[in-house]
């Protein structure tokens, strides 16, 4: 994941608009009328397990790297597209190709799972399940060239989607939700902007929904296990009322991972949705694990740096976020 500390002002050319979706404007946070309170919940609420969450973080490393190409990459989309079959009402595929470094040709496909698709209020959640194909921030000059394990970026904003799943295949919401994974997010050269978010651009490009999400939330890098997650300021800029309604959500049920301060802007596959007029907020920790010791994109991002908690408490504030929400 490209991750830039820099402000994003590109615009895509799209080749089709998602319907009821036009260029957004940034705007000052509104108040949503349906905004959930610990006090007002209308379903019963679903126990989010780290546990589980974290079981199936370690199962997609143990594939190995699952950067495009790969054999890991292969095995990885066999068992997430099967996985969510067995839990979505409906489950379909964005095959596509796009050209890489050296005239190579990437296949890379977006999973997207829908739970009650006949529901007209709906929320977007995503995350990417690639990993990145050179660990060129490791100190090791030999690593730099190989790829990354990706249990935190990567691994760990899926696992936490499927746990959800289970739950939303046991006990439906009142609102449809959408999941997706996309591909190809991580592949680029640092400052190769244009050869990141390849998932995330193809389906805003190509994706019409019959009714517009009225929201979508990124995870990425939420399994850290020193997990603090600051308010990333393209998310601001573009959904500042689900911002607000995701911070105070977590301070209801106690979860301090949720830092009430102002964070950087990342380039994520948030901003495609974003500029097709999706609101949509990045949920991520950056500094993996701190500011002064970094595992991103080296190959110490293992399973030992992460943890069922910092799962369990990005899982348990979506949760009760979904839950909660009204038709």
């Amino acid at each position: 994941m490209p991750k830039f500390r820099i402000l994003f002002f590109s615009f895509l050319a799209f080749s089709s608009i998602l319907t009821g979706c036009g260029n957004p404007q940034p705007k000052e946070p509104i108040v949503v009328p349906d905004r959930p309170t610990v006090a007002d919940q209308p379903t019963a609420i679903p126990s989010f397990s780290g546990s589980r969450a974290f079981a199936d973080l370690e199962r997609q490393v143990s594939f190995g790297s699952r950067n495009p190409g790969s054999a890991g990459h292969a095995q990885c989309l066999n068992y997430l597209a099967s996985e969510l079959r067995s839990l979505a009402d409906t489950v379909w595929t964005q095959d596509f190709v796009s050209i890489g470094y050296g005239h190579e040709t990437l296949r890379l496909t977006n999973i997207v799972a829908s739970f009650r698709p006949e529901e007209k209020g709906r929320i977007l959640l995503c995350a990417h399940w690639d990993t990145r194909p050179r660990a060129d921030n490791d100190p090791t000059s030999a690593n730099q060239s190989k790829p990354i394990p990706g249990a935190n970026d990567g691994a760990s904003g899926v696992a936490v989607l499927l746990e959800i799943a289970r739950l939303m295949h046991s006990t439906p919401p009142r609102v449809g939700v959408d999941l997706v994974l996309f591909d190809g997010e991580d592949y680029g050269y640092e400052g190769d902007t244009p050869r990141y978010l390849l998932g995330s651009r193809y389906f805003a490009a190509n994706t019409k929904f019959q009714q517009s999400p009225r929201f979508a939330i990124l995870l990425d890098m939420v399994g850290d296990a020193n997990l603090e997650i600051l308010k990333e300021q393209h998310s601001v800029r573009y959904a500042g009322d689900i911002v607000n309604i995701i911070w105070s959500t977590a301070k209801q049920l106690g979860y301090y991972q949720f830092v009430d301060a102002a964070g950087e802007s990342i380039t994520d596959d948030h901003l495609p949705l974003n500029e097709a007029g999706i609101k949509t907020v990045d949920l991520i920790d950056f500094d993996y694990p701190d500011h002064t010791n970094r595992y991103w994109h080296t190959l110490d991002d293992v399973p030992a740096h992460c943890s069922s908690e910092s799962l369990e408490a990005v899982g348990a504030v979506l949760t009760h976020l979904l839950y909660t929400q009204k038709p």
